[in-house]
């Protein structure tokens, strides 16, 4: 309804084409620029690829394009073994899922040593940003739950299956597309006819039920029990896998849900095997006198201090029961990492003992000492096999290095002293020892790494080599050997847990450049890219949980056919009465720098 007043605010109306020219060119170009990359994937089947800094394998393109992206929902276990670029797959379907406008909220979850390399890998290879869920960033969301707030994000595992307000919170949310590094861990099983979850396995459970897509990766994701394998798969189809099968009866197939292809199936586009021939033997031998004497009064201290933590209860028997393991497993290292905890031990254990004396003389005088002789509380986790897995390198080391320091079944001043005189004593027999250089396994090591021709390419040139210690005290104890052999500092270079993230990545810039002479600077090149990724470390390398690498480098005059050869030295820790000799592995070696984990 028109009035008089509103006479001034009239026009006449031009009469214009519908479909006219006359818009901004610019929003125009943009809009059809957003279109044409929402239907890229139509024109190109495999965008992700082409827009990632990654060279897939003919077997990760197969099990991105083939096995997984066609599936709608997506229900899958990705199964291949280690060193198969199972990463690389996840990050080519999250990229191709983004632009087909399929996924927008993505959740990644892996245990916690993996999650920085999960952030870095998305980052560096496929250009997306995740965050790193933690405390804090949940304290500081605006919503108090940063589950719906974040639309990438990568959790730890544990952290998630460990805290059931976390998981409260992350019900209220929704996921498109939700992966589990190393599912495996995601177990359960039969106690007669009931069903035993673990924590891990019912947050696997809600994860399923609160996402579109769900992606399981491990690369063992059968036990050897049927009705685990069964329980694993029921994450993915809980109706298809319901109930505990009879025995005899026909397994049902899983290839619809699952992909797994060992080593030997893999490779290259030319149709030549990616992995080269592994090629494994175990050099064996005797201990020097001094060795097999220290061996064995270790094994004596430690055998005598576990009796007496038998008669303790709940944590310090658990306490004093991973220090003295540690203990021994360090003597199976080295003489320097056994030297080491025994001197460290002896030290904390002497201030032990001058506290409780300042007690005694404070409890004589009438005057309250209650601050002295505090002992720090030792977090030794329950389930030492999954801290393990779940901590850091660093983290693990530095648990096990306080409870080895700290543990004791000494309570009293007179007990104190008898232990006290124990340690002065073997410290002073592992100290000679260490000092004397006449460790067997070294001289094995320093034989293989002089004499063994597999050691020396065609032209006489040193090829690099890697070095897996279990505890940082050999890691430096072998730079320093390996230092004096060759005569250049420059030579070796030490990668532990505590390493900065960025310095591998540093290092491997260093080595990038032709190094004509050996030694030369540098680090053991394609390797360095999956350092940090236990699983894809070789079986054995994994099954010994390494803590160090200590690595030396060398090129020939060009540059080329850099050989990396991976030596394992450590000793699996049997029973404290078994004179197990120690052990050097030599692992293989491997002549490419591309994709893969040593052969």
């Amino acid at each position: 309804m028109l009035l008089r007043d509103d006479e001034a605010a009239l026009a006449l109306a031009s009469v214009t084409r519908p479909w006219s020219f006359a818009a901004s060119g610019e929003a125009f170009q943009l809009a059809a620029e957003a279109l044409r990359i929402r239907f890229a994937h139509l024109f190109d089947p495999m965008m992700a690829v082409h827009t990632s800094d990654v060279e897939p394998l003919p077997h990760q393109i197969s099990a991105v394009y083939e096995a997984m992206l066609p599936r709608q929902p997506l229900r899958f276990v990705l199964a291949d073994d280690p060193g198969a670029g199972k990463t690389i797959m996840a990050g080519l379907l999250i990229r191709e899922l983004i632009m087909r406008s399929d996924a927008q909220r993505i959740l990644v979850v892996s245990p916690g040593a993996l999650s920085g390399q999960w952030q870095d890998e998305l980052r560096d290879k496929f250009g997306l940003e995740f965050t790193l869920f933690s405390r804090e960033q949940q304290e500081l969301s605006a919503n108090g739950n940063a589950f719906t707030q974040t639309d990438y994000m990568i959790a730890r595992l544990d952290q998630l299956a460990r805290n059931d307000d976390l998981q409260e919170k992350l019900r209220a949310s929704y996921w498109d597309l939700v992966v589990i590094d190393e599912a495996h861990k995601c177990s359960a099983s039969f106690s007669g006819g009931d069903i035993k979850k673990t924590h891990r396995y019912e947050l696997a459970e809600l994860l399923g039920s609160i996402s579109r897509h769900f992606l399981l990766m491990t690369a063992t994701p059968h036990n050897g029990k049927d009705e685990d394998f069964q329980l694993f798969m029921a994450l993915l189809d809980g109706d298809r896998f319901y109930g505990k099968f009879r025995e005899g009866a026909t397994r049902v197939d899983v290839s619809d849900l699952m992909r797994r292809l060992v080593k030997e199936e893999l490779l290259k586009f030319d149709g030549t095997k990616l992995f080269p021939q592994r090629r494994a033997y175990t050099a064996n031998y005797d201990l020097s006198p001094a060795e097999e004497a220290l061996y064995a009064h270790v094994s004596d201290y430690v055998r005598n201090e576990w009796n007496r933590a038998e008669q303790l209860d709940g944590k310090q028997r658990t306490s004093i029961g991973f220090a003295l393991t540690q203990l021994q497993r360090r003597l199976a290292s080295s003489p320097a990492a056994i030297y080491q905890s025994l001197l460290r031990r002896r030290k904390r254990l002497e201030e032990r003992l001058e506290e409780a004396k300042l007690i005694a003389r404070g409890n004589r005088a009438g005057e309250e000492r209650s601050f002295y002789g505090k002992r720090v509380a030792i977090d030794v986790p329950d389930d030492l096999d999954e801290a393990e897995d779940e901590l850091s390198p660093e983290d693990f080391e530095n648990v096990a290095d306080q409870a080895v320091e700290q543990a004791s079944t000494a309570d009293t001043i007179v007990e104190m002293e008898a232990e006290l005189f124990t340690l002065r004593a073997l410290e002073a027999e592992a100290r000679a020892l260490y000092e004397s250089g006449s460790d067997q396994k070294w001289r094995q090591l320093s034989q293989i790494l002089q004499d063994n021709a597999l050691m020396f390419d065609a032209g006489g040139n040193r090829r690099k080599i890697i070095i897996f210690t279990e505890h940082r005290d050999t890691l430096s104890y072998l730079a320093n050997r390996i230092i004096n052999l060759l005569g250049k500092p420059e030579a070796v270079v030490q990668i532990h847990g505590g390493t900065n993230r960025d310095d591998p990545r540093s290092m491997r810039c260093t080595c990038s450049h032709r190094m004509p002479t050996f030694p030369t600077i540098g680090s053991c090149g394609w390797w360095f890219c999956r350092l940090r990724r236990r699983s894809r470390a070789p079986a054995r390398i994994r099954r010994a949980t390494w803590r160090g690498v200590c690595c030396v480098r060398a090129a020939n005059s060009r540059g080329r056919n850099r050989i990396a050869c991976c030596f394992l030295l450590r000793t699996s820790t049997r029973s404290i009465a078994s004179r197990t000799p120690y052990e050097c592995c030599w692992l293989g070696v491997r002549s490419s720098r591309t994709s893969g984990t040593c052969g």
